[in-house]
């Protein structure tokens, strides 16, 4: 999985390793007690394909493939520059796609496999300030629906999870979605731990074969 150092990518880690599964993270940062890692840049798609080599000759074949690699920030439109926009494509959706192209024709070839890509509740109900990461996000959602169907008849199960604020290192500390006011506004009262949305991946990587194309947005209610 990508992104496992910190936050969603380490509950979910923590998640699947005790459930039995042997977790391999790709990861700017080293995960030590995972039963691989490389570290690697999830935009470059020559390192991806190469640590994704690399883990597939130590564990054997990939059975699934979570993309938990994040990036954001909080801009008005005005002040998003060509660089900023293109930093937020490169790793949400060229990692995306990086790592299923790396992972792909091994699972085509076996007839079986799960992908599971992180959006975002933003990519569904927009955000003040966050027109790039949300536009990112959304095109997630639109490249997983589109895979979903694209590679259902191979017996490979594509789904995303659009969680809403989750309360990991990504939010700052004097973050927007962590100011009381906001909190109030949600029927939960609270944002999302890690581990509840980790539940929810756990579900789509191993879950019943019939749900592929779908998105489960663990978001306190923020989105009905």
């Amino acid at each position: 999985m990508t992104g496992a150092a910190s936050g969603i990518g380490a509950a979910v880690s923590a998640e699947l390793t005790d459930h039995g599964w042997l977790v391999a993270g790709l990861d700017l940062r080293p995960v030590p007690h995972l039963a691989a890692s490389v570290s690697v840049d999830v935009a470059d798609s020559g390192q991806v394909h190469k640590a994704v080599s690399a883990i597939r000759d130590q564990l054997g074949p990939i059975e699934a493939l979570v993309t938990a690699a994040g990036h954001y920030e909080t801009t008005p439109v005005s002040h998003i520059t060509a660089a900023a926009w293109t930093t937020m494509l490169r790793v949400h959706l060229g990692g995306l796609r990086n790592a299923v192209q790396a992972v792909l024709p091994d699972m085509i070839e076996r007839r079986s496999g799960a992908i599971v890509a992180i959006s975002s509740e933003l990519a569904i109900g927009g955000g003040d300030g966050d027109a790039h990461y949300a536009a990112a996000k959304g095109a997630v959602l639109g490249f997983v629906r589109s895979l979903a169907a694209e590679v259902a008849p191979c017996g490979v199960r594509v789904n995303s999870v659009a969680p809403g604020p989750t309360d990991t290192p990504l939010l700052a500390a004097d973050s927007p979605w962590r100011d009381p006011t906001y909190l109030a506004t949600l029927p939960a009262g609270r944002l999302c731990t890690p581990e509840e949305v980790a539940y929810a991946i756990h579900f789509l990587v191993a879950g019943p074969g019939y749900c592929t194309g779908e998105v489960l947005s663990p978001n306190s209610g923020a989105v009905i």
